[in-house]
């Protein structure tokens, strides 16, 4: 089936009982045993719930993984996978990196004697360069946040397979609906389920999508023994979302494409991120690799001061963090989302003190174009 089927059609076949279309929300802590040393497979909600269940094995299939595992946020997702690794190992990260994970890896994670070494990951040989004997895996954005780079994850699982490497990919921007990391080469794929598989901007959830059995398990007896775990109503916030990924996905980038055209011709406008423009570094490299380039834009504004104007006279696109869903959101990355990563860092990257980051909603792309320019003429 196309993807979008796929979507649709999550948990539908869960429910044998009663044929229930929609998964039921199973709200309960534990789950009595029929006998002495017998189970039904659900011994406590922790270690495995039914709607959590369903959940996970959608995604699976959504991704071609052998397992997929679902946390309490993207960030409880990542930091389980961390549990993968030991004190000493060294992982290769993408430099423009969301901040909080960044924040993750070197306030938490640092401290149990882990090291991170942040490089341009669309560079391969700068990623070779940053190689050592401790190095375990390679850590990259498919599309970077906030500047949308495009990694090239055939070549990155080339080098990561000949040098026995895990190669992790975050695949929150795209989604599996416009690309597989897993088809694409990579071990382990990691999602902000709060974004665009939920879609809604009403629930916090994460995501991990194994490659193949032996490291799905190790990864899901991380997630029993952490315990980060997502809860049944968010586990079914997330499904019913998935179910209109296709037609939210098609609609966002649809929008995301006029309004990117839109703002490069826009004489206020110095420069514009979207990997849909011919002139973006990653776009052939997209066109080969996705279904389509996201409905995620950056763009740097001609001074400082039009950053609080945009930010403060739009009237139909949200001033708010996060990204995804329905509702357009902008952001203004060097004070939001990015704090945490160095000053220095920021500056040499372009997260600056114009770069403004925009989630593309499924409004009408004529009255989120009209909402931009009001606020830039303002």
């Amino acid at each position: 089936m196309n993807i979008s089927t796929q979507a649709v059609q999550i948990g539908l076949e869960w429910d044998i009982r009663t044929g229930a279309v929609s998964v039921p929300i199973y709200q309960t802590a534990t789950f009595r045993h029929p006998g002495l040393g017998q189970s039904t497979g659900y011994d406590y909600s922790r270690s495995g719930n039914p709607t959590r269940q369903s959940l996970e094995d959608g995604m699976a299939r959504l991704d071609n993984g052998a397992k997929a595992c679902a946390y309490a946020s993207g960030m409880a997702a990542i930091a389980s996978l961390m549990l993968q690794f030991s004190s000493g190992d060294h992982i290769i990260v993408t430099e423009d990196l969301y901040g909080g994970t960044c924040r993750l890896f070197d306030k938490v994670f640092d401290r149990f004697g882990l090291t991170f070494s942040y490089v341009d990951t669309s560079d391969i040989e700068a990623v070779q360069e940053a190689l050592t004997p401790q190095t375990k895996a390679v850590f990259v954005e498919s599309l970077t946040n906030p500047l949308l780079k495009f990694a090239d994850i055939p070549a990155l699982s080339s080098l990561c397979r000949e040098l026995s490497l895990l190669l992790i990919v975050d695949n929150t921007f795209l989604t599996p609906y416009l690309m597989r990391p897993l088809d694409l080469g990579a071990d382990i794929v990691v999602y902000s389920a709060s974004k665009y598989l939920a879609g809604h901007n009403d629930t916090i959830a994460g995501l991990v999508v194994a490659k193949d059995a032996e490291m799905a398990e190790r990864i899901s007896y991380h997630q029993n023994a952490a315990g980060a775990v997502l809860g049944p109503q968010d586990s079914w916030l997330v499904m019913r979302g998935i179910k209109t990924l296709g037609v939210r996905m098609d609609r966002q980038q649809e929008n995301a494409a006029k309004l990117a055209g839109w703002l490069k011709k826009h004489p206020a406008i110095t420069k514009v991120y979207y990997p849909g423009l011919e002139d973006h570094p990653g776009h052939a490299l997209a066109k080969r690799d996705s279904r389509g380039f996201g409905a995620m834009i950056s763009f740097e504004v001609a001074t400082p001061a039009l950053v609080e104007q945009v930010l403060m006279k739009t009237r139909l696109i949200s001033f708010a963090e996060s990204l995804g869903g329905v509702e357009s959101l902008i952001t203004f990355p060097e004070v939001q989302t990015h704090a945490d990563i160095p000053a220095e860092l920021r500056a040499r990257l372009g997260i600056n003190n114009t770069l403004l980051r925009l989630s593309v909603g499924i409004e009408d792309s004529i009255d989120l174009i009209e909402d931009l320019h009001q606020a830039l003429e303002s």
